[in-house]
């Protein structure tokens, strides 16, 4: 995707296939807000634009960062190497770590090439952003697939793809902690908020996104 028009339309198709915008800021890399404004602007929706999700007059649009990772993580040999390095950056976090948690859906793929390169077994962790319409996203759930390994009190990695806000990030957390186990470190492909730890869990990334210029 090379512009605005061209997010908006991809939001526009998402919505009509069903998926909530949760899963539409999931798919197109951006925040729910953002993902809300794309839709409205699409048209894809009746509901009436909310404050929260409009642009600031004189705005093209929310103050956000798409980012358009597909070249990498439409090959497996390109996606093998992103996770390898990934792997790297944990490597030296947590001697005693058996587990990687992928947060579905892109962060599952990437995990799983990091669990094989750091010999541990493999998560998977639904968040509740998938489930995300409007309003707040802590009533909402989320939940660990029973087809991957359970927590059970284990030291873990996550491993998503981007950071947007942290909420994901530090949702998965708490659930790995609500099942008795720990998080040691966390690895995202892209970091928009240049965010070093939540709850103490420190964060690594490959990319680290810096705004230059006035808010």
């Amino acid at each position: 995707m090379k512009n605005v028009d061209d997010l908006i339309s991809s939001a526009a198709e998402l919505a009509e296939r069903g998926l909530s915008k949760g899963e539409i800021a999931d798919e197109l890399n951006v925040s729910r807000e953002t993902a809300s404004w794309l839709v409205e602007r699409s048209g894809a929706t009746s509901s009436e634009p909310e404050e929260t999700s409009a642009a600031p007059a004189g705005s093209t649009g929310p103050d956000d960062i798409h980012i358009d990772w597909s070249a990498v993580g439409r090959d497996s040999a390109r996606l093998s190497y992103m996770a390898w390095a990934m792997a790297d950056l944990l490597s030296k976090e947590g001697d005693d770590v058996d587990l990687t948690i992928g947060i579905e859906k892109a962060g599952a793929p990437i995990a799983t090439v990091v669990a094989r390169e750091l010999d541990t077994d493999l998560g998977s962790f639904a968040p509740a952003k998938h489930q995300w319409e409007e309003g707040d996203i802590e009533d909402l759930g989320g939940s660990f697939s029973r087809n991957f390994a359970q927590i059970r009190d284990r030291s873990c990695y996550v491993v998503d793809d981007t950071i947007t806000s942290g909420t994901t990030m530090r949702q998965t957390i708490e659930a790995v902690r609500d099942h008795g186990g720990e998080v040691e470190a966390a690895v995202v492909i892209v970091d928009k908020q240049g965010i070093e730890e939540i709850d103490g869990v420190p964060v690594y990334s490959l990319i680290n996104v810096v705004r230059v210029g006035e808010e």
